[in-house]
């Protein structure tokens, strides 16, 4: 892990001292300087992430060694620091690049929670810079399918893209993919060289949720030891893809509604207004309207939301993309475990096609992560699959016998017992009572099948 370098510039020896032994304990490398000149020096000497300068120096001013360094490099993050009478240069300061601004005399813990803030926004920084250029090589994210559904979907997604629509609404079951779209349509947009900037509004508390959306000021309340940037403003020029956005409390939604008129907005405890370009990509699993009937959702923002409504089919009403999904899934798993499964066995298939997949896409992800980890062959059989998808495959819940239809290619009824007798070993830990009783077998009749398959001696 990298460690990150800090300048301190400050003209009293000992304030240079004290900062430079706090901040080595905390895992940083420190150089030091005394005056303006030899700040400069050393910034393009050493190429520091962060200077602490200081506004009263002798000789060249903070003020003017500020803009110098942002001149040279306007990544290098610069915190002023600077005596109470002082306030209107640090105002200055901050309109000229800098971070922030602290105090004289200041708390060292105060000042590590402003330091390792900044730090952390400009690995954000880089690491959105990184995104951006991996994008930009790769294009958006692949959305793989051969149905009629997945083909439609594609045609919609392009107008959109192109379009700059301003606001998107995702709807769709659990598990279709409803992020990988958000991603496909901003990274085949104009925008695609801007932030994407994803959150979950169910994951986030209520009372949180506001300051991440819209930031929040120094001090405006217990927590708030420096500035904060929303995601809105972060993302500027680029897309926030709100997800599980039903799930938002109803202040919360008067808000978002309120920015959604004219995209600006206030941070907490801000009087500065600012205006942002973003498009806004909701997405949910609820039925809204539903949510709207029972007033946990405005009706308004709802329709502000679904200027573009896009609807994803769940995994079993395009069963014909089940086995290209499954394969593309084998492939990434094979580089990351150092597999060399080269495809599916019929009977694996069949299995795979006929199963319901109530966790859709991202339960068959999951499937096939497993199976690739299990397995020990360069096929993909059906021993390698749940018993869940098994069993219910072979013999849906509810349903007599005479229900279950032989495929045309037929199957080989001794590899299907004999994974269901493993797997219902293996799901009860290989209490056979219970494995028996998953089956609906008898104790005697579940050991002789144990013993035909090898599974007792």
């Amino acid at each position: 892990m990298k460690q990150n370098k800090i300048l301190v510039v400050d003209d009293e020896h000992l304030i240079r001292w004290s900062l430079e032994q706090n901040l080595k304990k905390q895992g940083y490398e420190v150089v030091t300087a005394g005056t303006g000149e030899d700040a400069l020096r050393l910034v393009r000497e050493e190429q520091p992430d962060l200077v602490l300068l200081d506004i009263q120096l002798p000789g060249i001013s903070g003020i003017d060694v500020l803009e110098k360094i942002k001149d040279h490099d306007e990544d290098i993050i610069v915190i002023m620091v600077t005596a109470n009478s002082g306030l209107e240069n640090a105002v200055r300061a901050m309109r000229l690049g800098a971070y922030d601004y602290v105090s004289k005399p200041f708390n060292l813990e105060e000042l590590a929670i402003v330091v390792r803030k900044a730090l952390d926004s400009s690995d954000l920084k880089q690491e959105v810079v990184r995104l951006r250029t991996e994008t930009k090589k790769n294009g958006p994210p692949n959305i793989i399918g051969e149905s009629r559904q997945v083909q439609s979907l594609l045609e919609v997604l392009d107008k959109v893209a192109r379009s700059d629509a301003s606001t998107v609404l995702v709807q769709g079951e659990s598990g279709t993919g409803k992020e990988l779209v958000a991603k496909w349509i901003h990274y085949s947009s104009n925008r695609a060289e801007k932030p994407f900037i994803a959150i979950n509004c169910a994951a986030v508390p209520a009372t949180l949720l506001e300051s991440e959306l819209f930031g929040h000021e120094k001090g405006a309340f217990t927590d708030a030891k420096a500035n904060k940037k929303g995601l809105f403003e972060l993302a500027d020029g680029g897309t926030v893809f709100l997800d599980e956005i039903g799930d938002m409390e109803m202040g919360m939604q008067a808000k978002l509604l309120r920015f959604l008129e004219d995209r600006s907005f206030r941070r907490i405890g801000g009087g500065r207004v600012f205006t942002v370009d973003v498009r806004i990509i909701s997405a949910t699993n609820k039925d809204l309207h539903k949510s709207i009937e029972e007033k946990s959702f405005r009706n308004d923002l709802y329709y502000r939301l679904q200027v573009i409504p896009i609807m994803l089919p769940s995994l079993r009403e395009r069963k014909e993309d089940i086995i290209p999904l499954a394969t593309h899934f084998i492939g990434l798993f094979n580089r990351d475990f150092n597999k060399k499964v080269q495809g599916i066995a019929g009977m694996a298939q069949r299995m795979l096609t006929e199963y319901s997949w109530p966790g859709n896409i991202r339960e068959l992800k999951n499937v096939i992560e497993r199976a690739i980890i299990l397995g020990n062959d360069d096929t993909l059989l059906l021993e390698n699959l749940p018993l869940e998808i098994v069993a219910k495959t072979s013999a849906p819940s509810g349903a007599p016998a005479s229900s279950f239809r032989l495929p045309p290619e037929g199957i080989d009824i001794e590899e299907v017992e004999r994974e269901l007798i493993r797997q219902a070993l293996e799901v009860t830990e290989w209490n056979q009572s219970k494995a028996a009783k998953k089956l609906s077998l008898g104790i005697d009749a579940f050991r002789y099948r144990m013993k035909k398959f090898g599974y007792l001696k």
